[in-house]
């Protein structure tokens, strides 16, 4: 049947629902640099934020539209006041996971400083029903 504009609004549309993608992807191991393997759902969100937050923004050419990495590298190694952590880490943490399909909300954080070693955690809502409690050194 050809659409016309004489046609009623409800036949010339047609309702289609988003096919879900899925979020398989290599096993990543941080301390060695290895492959290990493939994950997906939980794991691979889990190991999408962490690699998020550990890589700079702007910084390599492989992520060219700087969509991809955090800007903590810039707040990182200054002696900046833990009032002023407190307010920018979860606004830079925010930016760099919200633009993730798979990522409804970021919220909750908190921040601990002790001597060198700083400690964020927070929570993070995924679009599968899934509230993550993420702890990350930064």
């Amino acid at each position: 049947m050809a659409l016309s504009p004489l046609q009623r609004l409800e036949d010339r549309v047609i309702q289609s629902e988003p096919e879900v993608q899925p979020t398989l992807t290599y096993s990543l191991d941080f301390n060695t640099g290895d492959i290990d393997g493939m994950i997906d759902g939980e794991a691979a969100i889990r190991q999408f934020i962490s690699k998020v937050i550990m890589t700079a923004r702007f910084r390599f050419p492989i992520y060219y539209d700087g969509e991809y990495g955090c800007e903590l590298i810039d707040l990182i190694g200054e002696d900046l006041p833990i009032e002023l952590l407190r307010s920018e880490i979860p606004r830079v943490i925010t930016e760099a996971l919200i633009y993730d399909d798979r990522i409804d909300d970021v919220y909750d954080f908190e921040i601990e400083r002790e001597a060198d070693k700083l400690t964020v955690s927070f929570y993070v809502d995924t679009t599968d029903g899934l509230t993550l409690d993420v702890v990350e050194e930064v």
